[in-house]
């Protein structure tokens, strides 16, 4: 089961679409929505109405380590039977896809899947009615401080025609931020750079630049991108124009970038920068940037034609040196024959005069 990606505009509220599975696994994504799906599910979700505020996208609280919060999840049964609901909380991450998702019952939470706990484990709403489920965030003594991303859901299981069990889910995003010393941290790892020639002797050609980000932090952060690539002293500079930002990512996790960028010079040697802006996002929703992380990397860049042309030329100049220098060498020495035969006669005829 996954939850759809999880945006500030739309409740964050993520419906699970009804594709068959087997018991225990993980169901397709449907787009998040407010309200109930036709035939498929018919229930809602939202965050109470209390302290914390009223109609909330989500679940944010800062709670210093050993402190706790408490909320409540609201469910509204649209249907025309009871509802009986299994309720729980799960630790989230970020997919390839750069979604939000969280891990499935069957799997282990460390964080917020193990410090929510819900009133009861399941619930029962009657037909046209809603129930409220009180739910606690206990944050134990220990815990380190930085931010936390997880979710509280409600789950149906049934089986299929095809005696299969289907599972439906909703679920609201949470984050928490434990108090104490926030230090977000992005890293630039795997920093490579791949160029591609023109047969034209004076054609561009294109180049890949990729890498790695690593949130080494402990706190949530995105960023923005900017990758370039240039010659020696940053001549015949090339940029990638716009870049999109990676998702949020968690503490620890990566997000992989491949960056092309097109009509680059052969300038012998290129150089690719990739500058990134952490973002930081505070409990307001404040947004900060922070000072900037770049990094950079070679590639030889040769116009492969004209250095073929080059080879060529220098060698037929080499070629031209050495031919010469052998003619010469070779004239040389039939000077020197002549020379010597010469002396030879002029010898011989001084010996035979009387």
């Amino acid at each position: 089961m996954r939850l759809a990606a999880l945006s500030v505009t739309a409740a964050l509220v993520a419906v699970l679409s009804p594709v068959p599975a087997p018991a225990g696994a993980a169901a397709a994504v449907s787009p998040a929505v407010a309200r109930a799906a036709e035939g498929d599910v018919t229930w809602t979700v939202r965050t109470g109405s209390n302290s914390y505020g009223a109609d909330r996208s989500s679940y944010s609280y800062a709670v210093n380590a050993g402190a706790a919060a408490t909320d409540a999840l609201v469910v509204a049964n649209h249907g025309k039977a009871p509802l009986t609901l299994a309720v729980y909380a799960a630790d989230g991450y970020t997919t390839g896809e750069g979604q939000l998702d969280l891990l499935t019952a069957d799997k282990k939470s460390v964080a917020i899947g193990a410090w929510v706990h819900a009133g009861s484990s399941t619930v029962t709403v009657p037909a046209g009615k809603e129930a409220s489920i009180p739910f606690s965030v206990d944050v134990p003594a220990n815990a380190t401080p930085g931010d936390y991303v997880g979710g509280i859901v409600t789950s149906l299981s049934q089986a299929s025609d095809q005696t299969i069990n289907v599972e439906r889910r909703l679920g609201i995003k949470i984050k928490l931020r434990v108090g104490g010393d926030l230090v977000p941290g992005l890293a630039v790892e795997d920093f490579t750079i791949d160029y591609a020639g023109s047969a034209n002797p004076f054609g561009t050609g294109d180049a890949t630049v990729s890498y790695t980000i690593r949130n080494t932090g402990n706190a949530v952060e995105s960023a923005r991108q900017q990758v370039s690539i240039a010659g020696p002293f940053g001549w015949l500079r090339t940029g990638a124009g716009t870049v999109d930002s990676p998702p949020e990512l968690l503490p620890g996790e990566s997000w992989n970038v491949t960056v092309p960028l097109r009509d680059v010079s052969p300038a012998v040697v290129l150089t690719a920068t990739a500058e990134l802006t952490p973002l930081l996002t505070d409990a307001s929703g404040s947004t900060t940037s922070l000072d900037p992380v770049t990094a950079t990397a070679h590639v030889w860049a040769l116009p492969w034609t004209l250095t073929a042309l080059l080879v060529v030329l220098v060698a037929l100049i080499v070629a031209g040196v050495v031919t010469g220098r052998r003619r010469r060498a070779t004239r040389k020495d039939r000077e020197d024959e002549r020379v010597r035969e010469a002396v030879e006669e002029a010898l011989r005829e001084r010996s035979a005069a009387p």
